[in-house]
């Protein structure tokens, strides 16, 4: 499904800058 891959690209950004932000603080 083209939606459920689009998700999972959306989460793996959403994990990418969480961990920037941590890095940062």
């Amino acid at each position: 499904m083209i939606f459920k891959d689009f998700i999972l690209m959306l989460l793996s950004r959403l994990i990418m800058v969480v961990c920037v932000l941590i890095g940062v603080a």
